[in-house]
């Protein structure tokens, strides 16, 4: 039965939150769990105070209310530790390339820490699914375990399934490799330079994903319009977003005095 081949821990995770936007919701409970190549698990569970109301739709899907975490830490507190124990680790979860991680992210962003998970492999789970079955995580886990999926949108029982789908995934498709770089290669299909996906890679250089200048290369839109990366530091874009579009004009301007970039 093939295994998860294990160089370096990895950290599946699964957040619920205020709602879908990460550059606006927040955290209200985080669960990980890291698998380690001697075979440890450790597991690490908290709900936060996310500072701003959780809205009762978003409570009839995840049954945490207002009440629920009034005393709880907040995001701010806890994340210095948790970034530690994040440290050195490769990352895993369902559907969480495009939503668990930008917004963890941003979380981490807004409380100073800088943060860059582009540099660790990602095995988003759901894209495995995907491109194989094409369900929810309940049917994946109905599937590929036989069972029934209790306590849906409980961050931890969504993570636990996510990990055993997993390993169900890697019993079933022996072809699509078992170690987490090659997944983290099979499960994307897209190469990103912001979690919002406000700007990709295309042939080679970033270009923008959004807006009038949709396809255009971000350098020759930031040499014609200046003001661009001006109104994007002031609008309502990602931390994240905005970080990598410093990043890019930072690297211009050292292009520009002729220092190595």
């Amino acid at each position: 039965m093939p295994k998860l081949t294990l160089k370096r821990p990895i950290i599946f995770f699964d957040l619920e939150t205020t709602g879908t936007d990460n550059a606006k919701d927040r955290i209200v409970e985080i669960a990980l769990v890291k698998l380690s190549p001697d075979g440890k698990r450790d597991t690490y569970t908290k709900r936060l105070n996310p500072g701003i109301p959780i809205p009762p739709e978003v409570t009839l899907i995840h049954g945490i209310s207002d009440e629920d975490i009034k005393n709880a830490p907040t995001f701010k507190q806890i994340a210095h530790t948790l970034y530690d124990w994040m440290k050195g680790c490769d990352l895993g979860g369902y559907n969480s390339s495009k939503f668990d991680l930008p917004l963890l992210a941003e979380e981490f962003l807004r409380v100073g820490i800088n943060v860059d998970f582009t540099e660790r492999n990602m095995v988003d789970v759901q894209q495995i699914f995907f491109k194989m079955e094409a369900r929810t995580l309940s049917a994946a886990y109905s599937f590929y375990c036989n069972k029934q999926l209790e306590n849906a949108h409980s961050a931890e029982a969504d993570i636990l399934a996510t990990i055993e789908v997993l390993e169900a995934q890697l019993e079933k498709y022996t072809d699509i490799g078992h170690d987490v770089p090659t997944l983290h290669q099979f499960t994307h299909t897209e190469e990103y330079v912001d979690y919002a996906r406000r700007i990709v890679m295309k042939d080679g250089a970033p270009v923008f994903n959004f807006g009038k200048h949709k396809g255009r290369k971000v350098e020759d839109i930031f040499n014609a319009e200046p003001q661009y990366y001006d109104w994007m530091m002031q609008a309502d874009f990602a931390l994240h977003t905005k970080q990598k579009i410093s990043e890019i004009l930072n690297r211009m301007k050292l292009k520009k005095a002729g220092l190595k970039v």
